[in-house]
């Protein structure tokens, strides 16, 4: 990217804190409406592990990374500027947005959108982070066909083990939950996981086993070891929103229990003026194809509220032009009119 000039820190239109599928699909949206913007992208994308996107039409299958790569050329190629930062913190100056980046620069704009993602806070048992992304996953939509008809193993930490079971049944009938640290499911549930043909096993998960870099089974506290292919587990999802804290905006916990969130209405607006969110920030369960769509989303709000702004400010700016005095000097009075 080339070195940006002091007008076009002070002039953009929108900065986009983000580079994920959101806020790429929200700038090359933004920058086909001919609208000046920046996205400021540390280079840590969530599910940078995986082996390839799916379920997103036309692309499926396509690696992580690609599909960003392909985004960003979409983007520059409609004149959007992409910045390799971290955001470290966003504040209101008069009427505009300053962001400010851990290298020290400041980029400024009219709108901010924030497309931050998530954090997966994994259950702690050792060798699921190591794995996560491969074979210890949480969405069968994502995952379910790339693991089908081999032992899948569901970490159970709460009540809704039992519902990712039923889930993950679709594509395997080789299911087993491990109780873990959740309770016992209630009859209503064990007679459903019965009815699947799903496995119950009691006690604490405490390892994986792992053969030639593929998981192989789960390690007991018993010592028992049972074989899986996969293990489903149920992440507590937490927004990146600290970014907004400058702002007023704090992340909320999400009403379903699954962890934090940045409330906003249908558009992505948070309810500051001027302050937007998109992709997995305030849609905990999203995934790339619903991520990018409401990037989409955020963008056509954004851009309708700055044409909101430029037209009254025409309006104004033409109101103000037909009450100003004339500037042309008046001619003297003839004898007749003195």
């Amino acid at each position: 990217m080339t070195e940006m000039n002091k007008r076009d820190i002070a002039d953009l239109d929108v900065v986009v804190v983000g580079g994920g599928v959101a806020g790429l699909s929200a700038a090359l949206t933004l920058a086909r409406a001919r609208r000046s913007v920046l996205v400021v992208d540390s280079g840590e994308p969530r599910n940078a592990p995986a082996s390839g996107v799916h379920g997103f039409l036309s692309r499926d299958g396509v690696a992580p990374g690609e599909l960003l790569r392909a985004g960003r050329e979409e983007v520059t190629g409609y004149g959007g500027q992409i910045v390799p930062d971290l955001v470290t913190g966003a504040r209101r100056t008069g009427d505009r947005f300053v962001v400010d980046t851990a290298s020290g620069r400041s980029y400024g704009a009219r709108r901010l959108l924030v497309t931050t993602g998530l954090v997966d806070e994994l259950p702690d048992v050792p060798g699921l982070r190591e794995r996560w992304g491969r074979d210890v996953l949480h969405c069968p939509y994502c995952h379910g066909w790339e693991v089908r008809d081999t032992p899948i193993g569901v970490l159970a930490t709460g009540q809704g083990a039992v519902h990712q079971a039923l889930l993950f049944r679709q594509w395997s009938a080789d299911v087993t939950v491990f109780l873990h640290t959740a309770g016992n499911p209630a009859e209503e549930q064990r007679e459903q996981l019965a009815a699947r043909g799903i496995a119950v096993v009691d006690g604490e998960v405490v390892g994986l086993d792992v053969d030639d870099d593929r998981l192989t089974g789960v390690r007991l506290a018993s010592g028992t070891r049972v074989p899986v292919r996969a293990l489903a587990v149920a992440p507590r999802f937490e927004a990146r929103g600290d970014v907004l804290s400058g702002l007023g905006l704090a992340s909320v916990e999400h009403p379903l229990g699954v962890g934090s969130y940045v409330e906003s209405d249908a558009s992505g607006f948070t309810g500051v003026p001027g302050v937007w969110v998109a992709g997995n920030v305030t849609d905990l369960m999203a995934g790339v194809a619903v991520a990018a769509a409401t990037g989409v989303q955020a963008a056509a709000a954004i851009n309708a509220d700055l044409v909101a702004a430029d037209t009254a400010a025409a309006v104004a700016g033409r109101a103000a032009h037909r009450t100003r005095p004339s500037a042309l000097p008046r001619r003297p009075p003839t004898a007749s009119e003195s």
